[in-house]
């Protein structure tokens, strides 16, 4: 940029060093001649400038460079690459001229500045701190161009957003609210968000990832589909990303952290529960770009206290377009499958955008997936009744011991992203807005996940009937789902037909299978003619959460087979194929807790489509058999081995809800418990199909639903609303069963393919 010779110019400077000192010297001194010099980071008065004369920021950056050099100061300085220690530089400035560069932030007139301040602050705080703030992040700015985008720098946050008129008249209202002084909730506000602010170092996030790399690096080798990424990169310079990842395991942060730093993508902000804050997590998070939440104030003023600096904060970095990142499931997942969306961060979010805040910005949902994972057997326990592990150093070490070994593969995917504004306003005005669009993101994730081999192989053994199969058994089994797969264009892990891992080989069928074997989720016999594989006694549950993971994909198809049944049950004049649409609308109702469904009209399109692929021909299969003879004829049956365990579970709730008095008030925690014992019972009396559906989650599932219908009110006896609930019980079961029935129905017709398919 060319200044005027007229133009009186003012150097802000950021030197920390005599060295860097020296430099910025020499850059002015080349640059522009006979400037003064002043401390960038000073709060010195600027009232003794006119508004024309020009602030020009700069500072001093290091950068690494590749270097076979061993002597002492070069070694040491890369112990601290983004700034080597002020002894040392002077050395290496001789050593290596290109360590170090001057680097000018955009310029601004002080009569600008002015402007700017009255207009952002309303006066309100010092001048000459807002100068400091401004150019710090204009330096910020410029320093990326050379260090790239991954390092994309917030500063000096807390007095930017504390310093904003805006703010502080919010801040007022609260303060009315809550009847408290201003002067206090205005001090409570700024430590909450001094807690909440982290400060992306660049040398903090190195550290961050050197330390933290032993929890994925030995155990997964990352596959990432980069076909969106150009994409995202483009909108990226319009507005903040918002990734919204699946949830699997604690290292889904490290693992996509790490894929988006290789693809020179800033890093985000993380979004994370303070269970996690411990050390070195906590003091090297803070600075690498993790923001921990804490869990609801016990206080109802300071809750609310907290819930705003935390809704400010995001506000301020969407509309400073930092991209962000959190886990919308609020968890790992304990069965395989996505979990309900807790909703509260992208309430916040949206606020945000109703308050102008930020224009817009893009939701991008993500799939990662695991071909294995060593903490699925914490997750079984917890499934069984066990209390979660709490997160300590000392769990920190056990958990990085038990990453050592490869576990194959992880998968990310980044799915279709969308706009925030034009998703609220599709989703339309109501209490169901943020339910829709959060429906819409899982639906995303969902839709990007690709079925893994892991997923494929415990579907088909899981299903065998307890029948171990052989490796030519196991590969005429899979075929059909192979090809349904393909026919609807889903991806998968092993799809590549020239990879070596392709299920379409025997080679790929041996390498899942001794991949399962090698982590014990199933056991091979080789005392016969030939190996057969089954699942591991007392694993059902492990291998549930691995095929978990495809059942999105099919749930679908599974609801259309137990509507094609149920049509078949009526009689002549009332059968017809058509009312296969009341029954799927049914049982998606039933199942509405367990998966995501599209829109309404999407999901009819779906069940033609599921329809079609069952028989080409089914508008003209009317008739009280019409439904079965197409299930008897298709080649492939998945209803039984997609939703055994969740109508299973719902056995259990509705069973223990039937037994019980509707006086008795349903409290969560002890009636999940109760449901545990209930369903091991159960199990071992031949009532429920397998172990995998012994599950806590599935419970709480079952449970959300139950409360949907309203079945746990209760109600004093004799008052005649007791036996409106007791009767609203005993037809929830009797529904439950009727569907179990049907599913058993499939399993014969699948027991008398699975003969046909092995001979």
């Amino acid at each position: 940029m060319s200044v005027p010779p007229d133009v009186p110019v003012v150097v802000l400077a950021q030197g920390r060093t005599r060295t860097e000192q020296q430099l910025i010297r020499e850059w002015v001194a080349a640059n522009h001649r006979g400037a003064p010099i002043r401390d960038l980071d000073s709060d010195a008065s600027f009232d003794d400038l006119s508004d024309d004369t020009l602030l020009v920021p700069v500072r001093v950056t290091w950068v690494s460079t590749a270097s076979s050099s061993r002597r002492p100061s070069e070694l040491l300085a890369h112990l601290s690459p983004r700034r080597p220690p002020g002894p040392l530089q002077k050395v290496l400035m001789r050593n290596s001229p290109g360590r170090a560069g001057v680097v000018r932030g955009e310029p601004a007139t002080v009569g600008d500045l002015r402007a700017r301040f009255a207009e952002e602050t309303g006066n309100a705080s010092s001048f000459a701190t807002y100068v400091s703030r401004v150019a710090t992040v204009a330096v910020d700015r410029a320093e990326r161009r050379l260090i790239g985008d991954r390092y994309k720098v917030p500063r000096q946050v807390v007095e930017q957003i504390t310093a904003s008129s805006r703010f502080r008249a919010k801040a007022a209202e609260l303060a009315k609210q809550l009847d408290r002084p201003e002067a206090d909730v205005l001090a409570d506000l700024r430590e909450c968000l001094n807690e909440l602010v982290t400060v992306q170092s660049p040398a903090a996030i190195d550290a961050f990832r050197t330390v933290l790399s032993p929890m994925h690096s030995r155990a997964w080798k990352v596959q990432v589909d980069t076909s969106n990424l150009e994409r995202l990169r483009a909108m990226n310079k319009e507005q903040a990303l918002v990734f919204l990842p699946a949830h699997r395991s604690y290292v889904d942060p490290l693992v996509l952290a790490e894929v988006l730093h290789e693809q020179d993508f800033p890093r985000n902000h993380l979004l994370g529960g303070n269970n996690m804050s411990f050390w070195p997590i906590g003091p090297l998070g803070k600075r690498a770009g993790v923001i921990f939440i804490r869990r609801a104030d016990t206080d109802a003023a300071g809750d609310a206290i907290y819930k705003f600096a935390l809704r400010e904060y995001l506000g301020y970095l969407t509309a400073k377009k930092f991209n962000l990142e959190w886990y919308i499931e609020g968890g790992r997942t304990r069965t395989g499958k996505l979990r309900p969306p807790k909703m509260g961060l992208l309430a916040y979010l949206v606020r945000a955008l109703q308050d102008e805040r930020t224009e817009d910005v893009a939701m991008v949902p993500v799939s990662i997936v695991y071909d294995h994972m060593a903490e699925v057997r914490a997750l079984d326990a917890e499934q069984g009744g066990a209390a979660k592990a709490a997160e300590s150093t000392r769990w920190l070490a056990r958990y990085v011991r038990g990453q050592q070994r490869m576990s194959g593969n992880a998968w990310i995917r980044f799915g279709e992203p969308f706009s925030l504004r034009s998703a609220l306003d599709e989703a339309g005005e109501g209490p169901a807005q943020l339910d829709k669009v959060a429906f819409r993101i899982c639906d995303g994730i969902n839709r990007a996940t690709p079925v893994t081999s892991s997923a494929l192989m415990t579907f088909t053994l899981l299903g065998s009937h307890d029948r171990a199969l052989t490796l030519a058994e196991v590969g005429r089994v899979l075929a059909p789902l192979l090809d349904y797969l393909d026919a609807r264009g889903i991806p998968r892990t092993d799809s590549d037909p020239a990879s070596p891992h392709s299920l379409r080989e025997q080679a790929g069928l041996r390498a899942a299978l001794d991949q399962l074997v090698a982590v014990g989720v199933a056991t091979v016999f080789t005392g016969g003619p030939e190996p057969v594989w089954s699942i591991q006694a007392g694993q059902h549950r492990v291998a549930a959460f691995y095929r978990n993971g495809a059942l999105h994909h099919l749930v679908t198809r599974a609801i259309v087979e137990l509507a094609l049944l149920e049509v078949s049950a009526k009689p002549v004049c009332e059968s017809s194929i058509a009312e296969a649409w009341a029954e799927a609308q049914r049982m998606r109702d039933l199942l509405k807790f367990e998966f995501f469904f599209p829109p309404s009209e999407q999901f009819r399109a779906d069940v033609v489509k599921e329809l079609q692929l069952l028989d080409p021909n089914w508008e003209n299969q009317d008739g009280p058999d019409g439904g079965a003879k197409i299930l008897s004829s298709s080649r492939l049956l998945v209803a039984h081995r997609a939703l055994r365990s969740f109508f299973d579970a719902q056995l259990v709730v509705a069973t223990a809800l039937a037994e019980r008095d509707p006086a008795a008030e349903v409290v969560t925690g002890p009636f999940l418990e109760e449901c545990l014992g209930l369903g091991q019972q159960m199990l071992l009396r031949g009532r429920l199909h397998r172990a995998d559906s012994v599950s806590r989650e599935l419970y709480s599932s079952a449970l959300r639903l139950a409360r949907h219908r309203g079945l746990l009110e209760t109600a004093a006896p004799g008052s005649g609303e007791d036996e409106a609930v007791q009767a609203a019980r005993h037809d929830y079961l009797a529904e439950v069963t009727d569907v179990l029935e049907r599913l058993g129905r499939i399993d014969r017709l699948e027991a008398d393919l699975l003969e046909e398919v092995l001979g």
